[in-house]
């Protein structure tokens, strides 16, 4: 948790595929190699969002990685046939657990298996209490404060896309086919991106998962819109490092939150 000197705007950024400590059991248990386990991070977005606090945006971020857990995923999305026992009362298991990306990941971005054999259901119920959870209590926490101080809260759930899936797209918007957020944050957004040049897609490939689902409730005082970057942006996807690119993308990240808490300033001052 990165937090604000001062509260400036409604704004709230989260970083939930960012994490890349792989020490202790989350390295140990899995059976793939380190370079083919960090091809599921969304990589050093963490760090394209430095000057955030410094601006006045708290910023959430998971320091586990993705295929340790999942918190861009709902806590009952298990796969029952990857614990030992399997978990008790699953309404019903949903696709992208099905598939081998819920809560607790079983495979890897390369649909490689991360483990030998089946784990154990303690280890799952360990990890949402030791990861997950604290994650969304910090971040039910910060869009709280939020409210309470501008009226409103405004979440930004950073990620990153592969190149070869942004079909030609610097940023796409995620807002849940206008579920999640108004429009006008979604528009607004859009043409702060555009007037940095960059080119922008809204809700395809990546209309917005659990996160802007779940915290969009705009009629309750939380907007939430997911930003994908494409990767080509700043990173050696292969390599999984920034590439000489990466600064020139963190300057203009920083202008947009500028852009972005400027735009916000009235709802700040309306509700002081």
């Amino acid at each position: 948790m990165h937090a604000p000197a001062r509260r400036v705007s409604p704004l709230v950024f989260a970083s939930p595929h960012s994490g890349r400590d792989y020490t202790g059991r989350a390295l140990a248990r899995a059976s793939l190699p380190l370079g083919v386990l960090r091809q599921s991070e969304d990589a050093y977005v963490d760090e394209l969002l430095a000057r955030a606090p410094d601006l006045g945006v708290p910023v959430i971020k998971a320091l586990f990685p993705r295929v340790f857990v999942d918190v861009n995923r709902s806590e009952d999305e298990l796969d029952p046939d990857m614990f030992d026992p399997p978990p008790a009362g699953l309404a019903q298991v949903s696709a992208r657990a099905a598939a081998g990306l819920g809560v607790i990941p079983r495979v890897a971005a390369d649909g490689r298996a991360l483990y030998a054999g089946r784990l154990a259901l303690s280890e799952a119920h360990e990890r949402l209490a030791h990861c997950y959870r604290p994650y969304h209590t910090a971040l039910r926490s910060e869009l709280e404060a939020a409210r309470q101080v501008c009226g409103e809260a405004v979440l930004i759930d950073w990620h990153s896309m592969p190149a070869a899936s942004a079909r030609g797209a610097d940023i796409v918007l995620g807002d849940r086919y206008g579920a999640s957020c108004s429009r006008a944050l979604t528009a607004r957004a859009e043409t702060q991106f555009r007037a940095l040049g960059f080119t922008v897609m809204r809700n395809r490939p990546y209309a917005g998962g659990y996160t802007t689902e779940h915290y969009g409730r705009p009629a309750s005082g939380v907007q939430a819109l997911q930003i994908e970057i494409n990767r080509g942006l700043y990173l050696d996807e292969r390599q999984v490092r920034p590439s000489a690119r990466m600064p020139a993308l963190t300057k203009a990240l920083t202008q947009w939150i500028e852009a972005m808490i400027e735009d916000s300033t009235g709802v700040l001052r309306a509700a002081e």
